[in-house]
């Protein structure tokens, strides 16, 4: 998208480019804030009862600092070895954890 955009700037006479950028310019002032991310787990703590999508909505709030596209596989495989194969919730749950520590990990170790 960001080359998409750049060669249409690029293609633009010089008064419709500083209009362009103008307007850029005017969408990002209205555009929300972004908050910094966490560099530390947030400390939200597992309940006794959790159901496996309960557990995976804790977890990105306690990792928020994990990109949700590295876990997309394999928090989906695990929920479907759940809900398709039967596997115990505490035990996906547990999986789950050890996954989202370790992309923790990841991104602690790539930031350094």
């Amino acid at each position: 998208m960001s080359q998409q955009l750049a060669q249409i700037f690029a293609a633009l006479p010089e008064a419709e480019q500083k209009t362009l950028l103008e307007f850029a310019e005017f969408l990002k002032s209205r555009a929300p804030q972004i908050e910094a991310v966490p560099s530390e787990p947030l400390q939200i703590p597992r309940p006794d009862e959790e159901s496996v999508i309960a557990a995976i909505k804790r977890l990105n709030q306690t990792y928020p600092m994990v990109e949700r596209k590295t876990l997309l596989n394999e928090t989906s495989d695990l929920m479907m070895q759940h809900m398709m194969r039967g596997r115990a919730a505490m035990e996906i749950i547990d999986e789950l954890e050890a996954l989202f520590e370790r992309r923790f990990q990841e991104f602690v170790n790539r930031n350094l």
